[in-house]
């Protein structure tokens, strides 16, 4: 089998020997949600899993398949619901799905595990779920497990939002299928953007409160919630290295790597 960082490319016995020789696995978890008329409802598996994919060669990890569904989308984060082909979990499902794939890398040999994630909402469940695979560990009578926790965009250097928001950067929430992804998305996979399909709406504004049932208008027509049309492929390759480069250090810290 070719030379691969990808798990589901291994055979078991090439994946068996990495955990003996005590290799980090990496687990990003996304959604399938809607972004925009101009790009597919995988963004958020995609991105994390690149991230994952580009950090594995910096410090010789490797990458177990990407959880491409993750918690509701809200409205003030992603659109929320009403938009077709939105496909969330429950938070209990969410959490139990995480955590029985860390139990079971941790079970297989895997001491070193970082679960990057792609997707707003899926932060404090993604967090229970690390909480309740490290009691797992414990009741195996294995102690010695790290996981490492992060949302990949909260390593965008302020150098590097300033270049990509010249006027001021209107922050993470109202950047869904905005610059951030767009822009990330051009860079790596360009055949999935449809440019001509990029939203001309203004911003969306959201009141200080959520309410149940949602109510209608907050979010565009299209499910933007920022306009995306200064995106652009460098921009996504000035991301792409900001995430590897930082997330790569970061692992070398906390997993004492070379």
């Amino acid at each position: 089998m070719a030379d691969t960082v990808l798990m589901q490319e291994m055979s078991w016995m090439a994946f068996a020997g990495h955990m003996q020789r005590g290799t980090p696995v990496l687990l990003a978890v996304g959604a399938t949600e809607q972004h925009g008329h101009h790009m597919p409802l995988g963004v958020d598996a995609y991105l994390p899993m690149a991230v994952a994919v580009g950090v594995a060669k910096e410090v010789g990890a490797i990458v177990a398949p990407v959880v491409s569904y993750g918690f509701k989308s809200q409205p003030k984060m992603g659109g929320g619901p009403a938009f077709p082909g939105t496909t969330s979990l429950d938070a209990g499902t969410l959490i139990a799905t995480v955590r029985d794939i860390l139990r079971d890398l941790v079970r297989h040999g895997a001491r070193r595990i970082a679960v990057i994630n792609g997707h707003y909402e899926n932060q404090m469940f993604t967090i229970e779920a690390i909480e309740l695979a490290r009691r797992d560990a414990a009741a195996l009578g294995i102690g010695d497990v790290t996981i490492f926790r992060c949302e990949y965009w909260d390593f965008t250097r302020a150098s590097v939002l300033a270049k990509l928001f010249p006027h001021g950067f209107p922050g993470y929430a109202l950047e869904h299928a905005a610059i951030l992804e767009t822009s990330m998305m051009l860079h790596l996979r360009p055949d999935l953007v449809e440019v001509s399909k990029l939203a001309k709406e203004e911003p969306a504004s959201f009141p200080p409160y959520e309410t149940f049932p949602v109510r209608d208008g907050w979010v565009p027509p299209s499910g933007v919630l920022s306009p995306a049309d200064s995106a652009t492929a460098e921009k996504g390759r000035w991301l792409m290295e900001n995430y590897v480069e930082d997330i790569a250090a970061a692992l070398r810290k906390e997993f004492s790597l070379p």
